[in-house]
């Protein structure tokens, strides 16, 4: 058999071998940076996080993060949707992106009780606006370290649940579960030059579970015993090509 029956029966093989997967995951953590020159405002535990400008002109940053290991090694992320739902809104429509976090953060004790806008003091390794972890290391960039690029963006408006989804989010995904550590989750930006544009959305910890996040992961990934078969086949075309076979 030649090499090249050799590699369409292995390309065969993986393609009807391959099993498609879905999976829900919720937040592992969130938080919001609340902006403040002194950088100890957090909300780790708080029933909700912050994205925007506020009426009084002071910006609010969220962050979420997802763990990804009950995805199987070695899945192709083929699509990734994130529904967050927003539960307070002053302002019309307004583009709100996903941007990724170039650096670890925390999520610590802090609960701002209330509508927790204002946020709180942050507890030992919170995130806050200077702080990647409150008492420890700092943002590079004051108000948080991100990817300029928006990996998905969504225009939110007034109370509901809200889906981010593209093939950037996926991409991002992706490069997490390849290479876990470097899994800083999202930033969540509102309409930061526009006043009165903050928007709250339900946390991870919030009392009402059908509002928290959850992040919905489309993906495919080897039966088991394929990628040794294909790599059998190949050996095997090698050595008959070497042989003259």
């Amino acid at each position: 058999m030649h090499t090249t029956a050799f590699a369409i029966l292995a390309a065969g093989l993986f393609a009807s071998s391959a099993c498609a997967g879905v999976a829900t995951l919720a937040a592992s953590a969130d938080n919001t940076l609340y902006e403040d020159e002194t950088g100890i405002l957090s909300n780790g535990q708080g029933e909700s996080f912050f994205a925007g400008r506020t009426a009084l002109e002071v910006l609010r940053r969220g962050l979420i993060r997802f763990d990804f290991s009950a995805i199987p090694a070695g899945s192709t992320i083929t699509n990734v949707s994130l529904t967050l739902h927003c539960t307070r809104s002053i302002s019309l429509a307004e583009n709100m992106t996903l941007h990724r976090a170039l650096q670890s953060w925390g999520e610590g004790a802090s609960n701002a009780l209330g509508e927790g806008g204002r946020g709180v003091t942050a507890e030992a390794g919170d995130a806050t606006w200077i702080h990647r972890f409150s008492g420890g290391q700092t943002w590079t960039t004051i108000g948080g370290d991100f990817d300029a690029t928006a990996s998905a963006t969504t225009p939110v408006a007034g109370i509901g649940s809200y889906v981010w989804t593209s093939q950037l989010l996926a991409t991002d995904v992706q490069g997490w579960i390849d290479n876990p550590s470097s899994n800083n989750g999202w930033f969540l930006l509102g309409a930061e030059d526009l006043v009165a544009s903050a928007k709250r959305f339900a946390s991870r910890e919030n009392s009402d579970e059908l509002l928290r996040p959850s992040l919905n992961i489309e993906y495919v990934v080897p039966a088991p015993g394929v990628v040794t078969l294909f790599a059998f086949i190949a050996v095997s075309a090698c050595k008959r090509r070497r042989s003259g076979g």
